[in-house]
């Protein structure tokens, strides 16, 4: 698929001088609205695959970038769960109007979920791609070592290593906020159509979480796809037709 040209980022002042950025791409409705995981942003692989095939089809799509990732401002380290999904949502609020179908990759997806919980009626269906629901929780304070936990609770800020890059600063604030939004100990009322992508070699989000998730969600229309060989980004041209397939029907398309 050619490659598309890209529009130039806007720029959002959320309200307290920090500068969200994003692309808007006009076309039909629904608007596809993707959310990007933990120290990603709009120019990965998933968020630029679909800038290409909403363009070929005429479909509105929005990408974003949380602030402290990206091209938006503000400090990584300033940001927690409540604040990148309030960014989420004012950058959506602001850009678009009519119905939604959010993409939500990694951390995206417990956005994803936190946003269609906030405005439910404008949620025309959600796509979980190895959603990460409450893993500040069972994946970062879980598996701390009790040093660790005492070192981040006196000190505020604990670096983990990673294997996407540097080291990941982990802040006491980012923790004990995501404990005000955890979702996988209480039903989930959501009842647009819900898929769920989910690669069982993920090494950093478990494949069980997904199906964890789609019990708790009290809708019927839910589906999960196990990917066997799929990792965690899910980026691969097999993985990229797979979305493609599971995002048109909830756009009214029959994946052709």
């Amino acid at each position: 698929m050619a490659p598309v040209s890209e529009p130039d980022p806007i720029r959002i002042d959320r309200g307290d001088g920090v500068t969200l950025a994003a692309r808007l791409l006009a076309g039909r409705g629904p608007t596809v609205v993707f959310l990007p995981g933990f120290r990603s942003d709009m120019g990965g692989d998933k968020a630029t695959h679909l800038a290409r095939v909403c363009a070929a089809r005429g479909q509105a799509l929005l990408r974003l970038d949380y602030s402290g990732h990206g091209a938006s401002g503000g400090r990584f380290e300033d940001g927690t769960i409540s604040r990148w999904a309030e960014d989420a949502r004012c950058v959506i609020d602001r850009l678009t109007a009519g119905p939604l179908v959010l993409v939500g990759s990694s951390m995206g997806g417990w956005i994803a979920l936190l946003v269609a919980r906030a405005d439910p009626a404008r949620v025309a269906g959600l796509v979980g791609i190895a959603a990460a629901p409450d893993f500040t929780e069972r994946l970062m304070w879980d598996a701390m070592a009790p040093p660790e936990r005492a070192r981040l609770l006196s000190e505020g800020v604990l670096h983990i290593p990673s294997q996407y890059g540097p080291p990941t600063p982990i802040t006491r604030a980012l923790i004990e906020d995501g404990r005000r939004h955890l979702l996988l100990d209480a039903p989930i009322p959501l009842a647009c159509p819900v898929r769920l992508l989910h690669g069982q070699r993920d090494p950093d989000v478990p494949w069980e979480t997904s199906l964890d998730l789609a019990g708790r969600i009290t809708g019927n229309d839910v589906r999960v796809t196990l990917v066997k060989d799929g990792d965690h980004r899910l980026s691969r041209p097999a993985d990229l037709a797979l979305l493609d397939a599971v995002l048109a029907p909830l756009l009214g398309e029959d994946g052709g």
